[in-house]
């Protein structure tokens, strides 16, 4: 029988990570400088492992060909087959990231076969004055995101904003962005890893070199208007799910809750539940599992009923396609 899964998280050194995954999120990391786990993915050569249980060893894309619809909903698997349709990370910037982009689904099937990346950012902690780096200041056009990306100038043509815990971005594809210095957020994407760098601060890699920057390819899928909103909003309820950004490619909900909460899915879908706050129990129909703080859990999507039962305080994010 499927039960709630738990995976090994794969840990990723960056130049520009830290050590927060450990001190916060209690990941066992390995390197200086982690800046990455990713917690669920079918990627190749980052396929995730269940950490325990009946299935321990055992990787997502073996469990997707064996369970298929049990595992996805008919549905899901129906559309995606055996990939997951999902990439969920925890990132710790401990220095700047890049400024970068990702191109959207009909420009990475084009050139590459592969999806384009969407992704949602979840403020888990920052430190004070941190910030992130999204969208144009003012409209440009294409020759003028050059001549600032060659000048080395694009920065002062680029959005800075201000973060707390608990704040929300949806990234779309072609919106240029960069994690800064101080920044702890869960990520929620699209399965992909298709980046191109603009500018990555003078800056050496972990090799000693410079990393590869991808201005020509970047300027062809750079986002160069003005958006209406940057931050996505939510209601602040206790509780009850509340959607803090609904579209084709994922929905995040944001779950507060300080007491027992029951949930009925009769939708035909997997789920993702990402622990951001406390800890709690999730109750189903073979028994129970402790989810703690910084742990991610998916649930197959034949299991309909469930209970969330926190230990004080809780937060939790409800991930599905």
């Amino acid at each position: 029988m499927l039960y709630p899964l738990k995976f090994n998280p794969i840990l990723k050194e960056k130049v520009w990570g830290g050590q927060k995954l450990h001190s916060i999120l209690n990941k066992n990391v390995k390197y200086d400088k982690t800046g990455e786990s990713w917690e669920l993915s079918s990627l190749p050569e980052n396929i995730s492992i269940v950490s325990d249980g009946k299935f321990k060893g055992v990787s997502l894309n073996e469990l997707i060909t064996k369970y298929k619809e049990q595992l996805l909903g008919k549905k899901i698997y129906d559309k995606y087959g055996k990939k997951f349709p999902l990439l969920i990370k925890f990132i710790d910037a401990a220095d700047d990231l890049s400024i970068q982009v990702h191109p959207d689904n009909k420009t990475a099937q084009k050139l590459y076969g592969e999806n384009g990346k969407n992704e949602l950012w979840y403020i888990l902690d920052s430190d004070e004055d941190a910030e992130l780096i999204l969208g144009v200041k003012n409209n440009l056009n294409s020759e003028k995101f050059r001549k600032a990306v060659y000048e080395n100038t694009i920065i002062e043509k680029l959005n800075t904003f201000n973060v707390k815990r608990g704040d929300v971005f949806y990234i779309p594809a072609g919106r240029i962005h960069a994690i800064k210095k101080g920044v702890l957020l869960a990520e929620i994407q699209q399965p992909s890893d298709i980046t191109y760098r603009i500018y990555d601060w003078n800056r050496k890699g972990l090799n000693g070199k410079f990393r590869d920057l991808h201005i020509k390819e970047a300027c062809e899928v750079a986002e160069l208007s003005v958006s209406k909103t940057y931050y996505s909003d939510y209601p602040d309820k206790i509780n009850e799910f509340v959607s803090c950004e609904k579209n084709s490619f994922f929905t995040v909900n944001i779950l507060k809750c300080n007491k027992k909460i029951k949930k009925e899915y009769r939708d035909d879908r997997f789920k993702v539940f990402l622990c951001t706050k406390g800890n709690f129990k999730l109750q189903y129909s073979g028994g129970e599992r402790e989810i703690h703080y910084g742990e991610t859990v998916l649930l197959p999507a034949v299991l309909k009923n469930i209970s969330f039962i926190p230990d004080g305080e809780c937060e939790i994010l409800e991930v599905f396609v």
